[in-house]
């Protein structure tokens, strides 16, 4: 039986027992993954972030470390805390923390706001908020305090300062709501106990992607995003040799765990973190760090090609750009080969799972046209119209999918999930797509009026 929490859809018995069977979920927590990698990979550079180099070994002290330093502040095991980092490899340390802690994290975009923010609090009923003090001008403790002020959940805020800065709130405070106020720095006690967690609780909430108004909160365990990260990481055949550069925020599925940073950490390689999204930034660290994979959105693709067309950046240790978030041009496909001397790796994501990418030895067509195929053999996918009949290969229509690495309903969001997930437990991604004879996927758009 899959352990979750309340508010959380499981998947059926049935498939429990056969995801097991195949293979894909092997009942490892995401924290004693670290503990083994820490064994396996020690004086290897796990982040690079700037001028700092974290071995794996060090990485793991450090997670250690400050997950005692939650318990000392006061988080319980199960409890919510919101995330909301930059790049930087705080977000790393932090997440694995929480996660040795037992508390769950939820990782929310910088770029979010007091609404967004709000609801999240309130849906998880999250105690506790990580982010920086200000961030491009914008005062992310303030508006945690105005939250704190309106709710009665959020009483523990942890100020991530840049170094040579200060919190106007300063360290160690409280305000007349009650919360408490520590800077993230200051979270480093001797360890103690381990716990114990099942592989399938929840690990972190992701937030859904896409759809019109306040996000949903969806839910992946450990078991489903360790397939995730580790199968991803196999397709593009990752190895210790490899730099992945987190040019996309790092809590966003595609860059966390599709291979992303987990699938990278996963085989022992190097993953470089960069606070600045400008291309030029960018292009420096892969320059600098000899960066052999990373993602982007085809925005992002558009303005990394012509900034290095202008700066003449050497990207020639690049040996794979994906490329996602919305359906990548032609001529944006076309010039990525030439113009960077790497391959091409077209994905489609969801933040409730589902990935489907371009393999290595597609033709040149197929990746230049296409979304690729499904990341798992046992991802079932169906394309359907507007009366959910499965329509032709070729045909245009919604993608629907459920699989080993794909959530069954969004937290605490019964209404939602009625309309989001069929009676079976397929995904309404809203996802406009047509299927080519091959097998492979073309996103076209998305659905008027989707759900999500």
């Amino acid at each position: 039986m899959t352990s979750t929490l309340d508010g959380c859809t499981p998947w059926p018995e049935e498939f429990v027992d056969y995801y097991w069977a195949a293979g894909h979920w092997r009942g490892t927590t995401l924290d004693n993954l670290l503990r083994g990698w820490a064994v396996q990979f020690g004086p290897r550079t796990a982040l690079v972030q700037g001028d700092t180099r974290i071995t794996y070994a060090a990485l793991n002290r450090r997670v250690s470390r400050m997950a005692a330093g939650f318990r000392l502040r006061g988080l319980r095991p199960g409890q919510r805390v919101v995330v909301q980092l930059p790049g930087i490899s705080e977000f790393v340390v932090t997440v694995f923390a929480l996660m040795r802690a037992g508390a769950t994290p939820v990782l929310c975009p910088i770029s979010h706001r007091a609404p967004e923010v709000s609801h999240v609090v309130q849906v998880t009923e999250a105690v506790g908020y990580i982010g920086p003090s200000t961030y491009q001008g914008f005062e992310h403790t303030a508006m945690a305090a105005g939250i704190a002020a309106r709710g009665p959940f959020l009483r523990r805020v942890f100020t991530y300062e840049a170094p040579g800065t200060s919190s106007p709130y300063g360290g160690f405070t409280t305000d007349p709501s009650g919360c408490h106020y520590f800077p993230l720095h200051s979270l480093d006690s001797p360890p103690d106990a381990a716990l114990t967690p099942s592989a399938g609780q929840v690990a972190f909430f992701l937030l859904s992607e896409g759809g019109a108004g306040a996000p949903e909160l969806v839910p992946r365990t450990h078991n489903d995003y360790a397939y995730q990260a580790r199968a991803a990481a196999e397709l593009v055949s990752l190895n210790q040799n490899d730099v992945y550069l987190a040019a996309l925020p790092a809590g966003l599925n595609l860059a966390f765990g599709g291979p992303g940073i987990l699938g990278t950490l996963t085989v022992g390689g190097t993953v470089v973190l960069v606070e600045d999204p400008d291309p030029a930034a960018c292009l420096a660290a892969v320059e600098r760090e000899r960066v052999t994979v990373t993602s982007l959105t085809p925005a992002t693709a558009r303005l990394w090609l012509d900034a290095r067309a202008e700066a003449r950046t050497d990207v020639s240790s690049l040996r794979l750009v994906q490329i996602g978030g919305a359906p990548l041009d032609r001529a944006t496909a076309e010039r990525v080969g030439p113009e960077w001397g790497c391959g091409l790796q077209q994905v489609f994501g969801t933040a409730e799972g589902l990935l489907t990418l371009t393999r290595p030895d597609d033709p040149d067509e197929t990746v230049l046209t296409t979304q690729g195929r499904p990341l798992s053999p046992d991802d079932q996918i169906r394309i359907v119209d507007a009366c959910g009949d499965d329509v032709p290969d070729g045909e245009p229509g919604e993608l629907l999918a459920r699989g080993p690495y794909t959530v069954r309903g969004y937290y605490r969001a019964p209404g939602r999930n009625a309309r989001s997930f069929t009676a079976d437990g397929y995904l309404r991604t809203g996802t406009l797509a047509r299927r080519t004879p091959d097998g492979n996927l073309v996103v076209t758009g998305r659905l008027a009026g989707a759900a999500r």
